[in-house]
């Protein structure tokens, strides 16, 4: 062997060392960054002029058998551009981390609705680094996988004190990804994560002392799902359905119904439920089978609870916000648009909450928000309930589950408030712009027709400016679109349709989807 061939290589730059993932010593560095955070968040977060970075990670990290049951999910990655207004802070940097790359008309979409910012002057403090990787593992891990683009990234940070990093929902692999890069989360701690979790949510929901469905939860077998099915139909011999669902479930795709139809007599019931139970048993999501629901389930545990009747019931949200000090703030109520043959699945939202009961519904969540401040969580979540109004006019609200990261109402909420330097007011149950009017939105990720497939984002824009669709930032009404990427592989967009009046909100909605089924010759 040549004397050359034994000179070792220099090497283009060192990768730095970390503690072993899962680590007692990956723990304390963490929770020593997290202090940290709490000195950012009271004077560099309130402070529009303090220099900051902030590195936006929108990885959906599920159970990739889940996750690939979700039409067009990398392009999931792209809900929240809508940070990309942090830009109108002009000494604040972004790095945004995608799968795939983010076409450039769709980040040049995002910067034109800058207010007060040229979009030239917001680029030059934005980066965008893509894995190039369209596959179904979540995009943290994918970032993890390559530790050259992680010591990228660290570079890219000029002060890691003003630096943190948000994501879309936060696991261990978020948590690994933060010390790796040495900056804080903004989020709960994942050690935490099964106050998030349809188990743990039901027990908080009893420490609140709120009212939600009677179930069992902490479930783990077939076995005990029949057990939990049988204990619910004796106890109430007029219970039509119940809900099965796994732990981690997203949008509804974990959720499956059982059907009690016919089930009347008790002497026989637990016979009867064991026998039939693949007859009855539909999983929300078509593609997921029984038995993998239940692989799934000895995997990461699930519930079984009631499906809440009424003749005049609605699916309210509560999102709030809970700071490093554990203060709690209701910064919004929807109510969410459902789908899907039993209404499980997540298709859009409706800004805010019906006023009939979005006031009653924000004291409810702030119960909940309490008692999870209190258990350490932190950051952004929502509260899903079923309100069922009474023989009174009134209305009953049941919390149904929490979702303890970003979820389906944060990105349209972010946009309104960037735009409009808005805020909600949970007491009054209304949002107000900086100059004092009201705002509303109808929102959606779930427009989808295959006439849709083909369009670009480039004739998504052509269209929306040729009919007047963009948002007006003089009037602040108007459209704006998110999850772009999909439209032309799955015919898929998502749409926030802002108003003066709940009616101009949902005007907007509909004359949009009238002009692209009119573009695409649906009509």
């Amino acid at each position: 062997m040549s004397g050359a061939s034994k000179t070792s290589r220099k090497v283009f730059t060192t990768i730095q060392s970390h503690p072993e993932p899962g680590s007692e010593q990956e723990r304390l560095v963490f929770q020593q960054l997290q202090k940290g955070f709490s000195k950012q968040f009271e004077t560099v977060f309130p402070d529009k002029l303090a220099p900051r970075t902030v590195v936006i990670l929108p990885s959906l990290t599920l159970d990739p058998d889940i996750l690939s049951k979700i039409k067009g999910s990398v392009y999931y990655e792209e809900r929240m551009l809508c940070l990309l207004m942090l830009l109108r802070m002009p000494l604040t940097n972004i790095i945004y981390i995608t799968s795939m790359p983010v076409t450039e008309s769709i980040v040049d979409y995002y910067l034109h609705l800058l207010p007060g910012i040229t979009g030239r002057h917001a680029r030059k403090r934005l980066t965008m680094i893509s894995c190039y990787d369209a596959s179904h593992t979540s995009l943290t891990q994918k970032v993890l996988d390559r530790p050259h683009l992680i010591q990228r990234i660290r570079e890219m940070i000029p002060d890691a004190e003003s630096a943190h990093l948000t994501c879309f929902n936060i696991t261990s692999l978020e948590k690994t990804l933060a010390v790796q890069l040495g900056i804080p989360l903004f989020g709960t701690d994942p050690d935490k994560s099964y106050e998030g979790s349809k188990s743990g949510g039901r027990k908080t929901f009893r420490e609140a002392n709120v009212n939600f469905p009677d179930g069992f939860e902490d479930l783990t077998t077939k076995e005990e799902v029949i057990n939990s099915l049988v204990a619910l139909k004796k106890k109430y011999p007029d219970l039509r359905k119940a809900v099965v669902k796994l732990n981690d479930g997203f949008s509804g795709d974990g959720n499956a119904i059982f059907s009690y139809k016919g089930l009347d007599n008790q002497s026989i019931m637990a016979t009867s439920i064991t026998a039939e139970f693949s007859q009855r048993f539909k999983t929300v999501a078509h593609d997921v089978s029984e038995a993998l629901f239940f692989e799934k389930l000895k995997l990461m545990g699930g519930i079984v609870e009631t499906f809440l009747e009424g003749e005049i019931k609605v699916s309210p949200s509560v999102q709030c916000v809970i700071s490093p000090s554990k203060q709690v703030e209701i910064v919004s109520t929807h109510d969410q648009v459902l789908g899907g043959d039993d209404g499980q699945v997540f298709i859009g939202a409706i800004f805010p909450a019906d006023e009939s009961y979005n006031i009653t519904l924000a004291v409810e969540g702030k119960k909940i928000a309490k008692v999870l401040a209190d258990k350490g969580a932190m950051g952004r979540f929502a509260i899903d309930f079923i309100s069922v109004k009474q023989d009174d006019d009134s209305w009953k609200h049941f919390a149904i589950e929490i979702n303890l990261r970003k979820g389906g109402t944060t990105h349209p909420l972010l946009m309104l408030q960037f735009l409009t330097d808005g805020k909600y007011d949970a007491d009054k149950g209304e949002y107000r712009t900086a100059s004092g009017n009201k705002r509303y939105y109808f929102a959606s990720d779930n427009v989808s027709s295959d006439r849709y497939k083909g369009l670009s984002p480039d004739d998504l824009i052509d269209i929306s400016i040729f009919h007047e669709l963009m948002y007006d930032g003089a009037a602040q009404e108007g459209v704006m679109f998110h999850l772009v990427g999909a439209l032309s592989e799955f015919g898929k967009l998502g749409l926030l349709c802002v108003g003066s009046t709940p009616e101009k909100a949902k005007e907007y909605y509909d004359k949009t989807i009238e002009i692209l089924d009119l573009e695409t010759g649906t009509v």
